[in-house]
């Protein structure tokens, strides 16, 4: 009872009389419109547990969408590669330890060194700690907490926190592809729909209309059988039938379902895949896909030179910035040679 008085109550019902005696009556219904999660971060600041302060965007969500997409994770790893690639490892701090840094941050706007020291306090080496299960709390203080029965807290000043600057709180990063992260879920919807809709053999959206009097109930039984072997695995096979001396109209197929038309999976793909790439700044190019067009992409060197100036240096002096808070040179990177003036290109 409860249901179906919350169901009436979205129901909203006006009634008007005519001069003539009949009534006119206009309603609508539906459900309210969910707000959307993004919004609710522009009124809420980092929650204070009485330990630490909870991250404003949850983390498992985010490590969850990393693989939603090819294209936003693709695009990831491309920066991360990028990255990777031109460091330059220090003594102290190891290509894989950058490189695991380097993607946390691009995955979570969070990265996180723990700088380990000798008995004597000599720091030894930076060493990368998951940002999934980093947390902050006052006075700059950090938590491991990989289960909610398990914590650990990090020695006072041994965490080494970059974060992606965010608009409504100061504790916590933000990844910049945020406002794509829809798109990347339908990318992720769209594809299992088709496969399920592939899987589950509901092909045959149609009704069958046989009315031609030479086909006998043996032959019915026949036809019904094919049918039932085209759904599921082997399907999409074709269907010859003989009915000698039988009528044009006498078979019909009527489509009532036509499902592989109106989903429109290849637009869905297409238009998430361009939002996903634009928060990325990322060159679609670069990143394996195959042009439509006769003219494709540009020479990739070029585009290469250009995504690095605009992209991958600004990415670095980020990560430089735990020079200035050890006091050493401790991340420093290869400078970029420019595909146009390299002498194969010339020649």
């Amino acid at each position: 009872m409860k249901k179906n008085r919350s169901r009436a109550a979205n129901v909203h019902t006006e009634v008007s009389s005519q001069t003539d005696g009949q009534q006119v009556e206009v309603f609508t219904f539906g459900e309210p419109e969910p707000i959307s999660r993004m919004r609710l971060l522009d009124y809420v600041e980092s929650m204070w547990n009485g330990r630490w302060y909870e991250p404003p965007y949850p983390l498992d969500g985010l490590a969850g969408a990393f693989r939603a997409s090819p294209h936003h994770s693709s695009a990831i790893y491309l920066k991360r590669n990028l990255l990777a690639s031109a460091f330059i490892p220090h003594p102290m701090l190891s290509r894989a330890d950058f490189k695991a840094w380097a993607q946390d941050f691009l995955v979570f706007g969070n990265g996180y060194l723990e700088i380990r020291r000798a008995l004597t306090g000599r720091a030894m080496r930076f060493e990368h700690v998951l940002s999934r299960y980093v947390r902050r709390g006052k006075e700059k203080r950090y938590f491991y907490v990989p289960n909610w029965n398990e914590e650990h807290e990090f020695t006072s000043g041994s965490v080494f926190h970059l974060r992606e600057p965010d608009i409504n709180q100061e504790l916590y990063g933000l990844p910049e592809y945020l406002s794509a992260l829809q798109a990347a879920m339908l990318n992720e919807s769209a594809t299992i729909f088709r496969r399920r809709y592939y899987e589950n053999g509901s092909h045959a959206g149609f009704i069958m209309y046989l009315s031609d009097s030479a086909v006998n109930n043996s032959d019915v039984d026949k036809l019904r059988e094919q049918l039932r072997r085209s759904k599921g695995p082997g399907n999409f096979r074709n269907l010859f039938v003989h009915a000698p001396g039988g009528k044009p109209e006498g078979l019909k197929l009527i489509p009532i379902s036509e499902i592989a038309a109106k989903d429109d999976f290849s637009a869905i793909k297409n238009a998430s895949k361009d939002d996903v790439l634009a928060a990325h700044r990322c060159p679609p190019g670069l990143l394996g896909i195959i042009p439509n067009n006769a003219g494709g992409f540009g020479k990739a060197g070029e585009t290469l030179d250009v995504f690095i100036e605009n992209e991958i240096v600004p990415l670095q002096a980020l990560f430089e910035s735990l020079n200035e808070w050890a006091g050493l040179e401790i991340v420093k990177f290869q400078p970029h040679v420019r595909h146009a003036g390299r002498a194969s290109d010339a020649a």
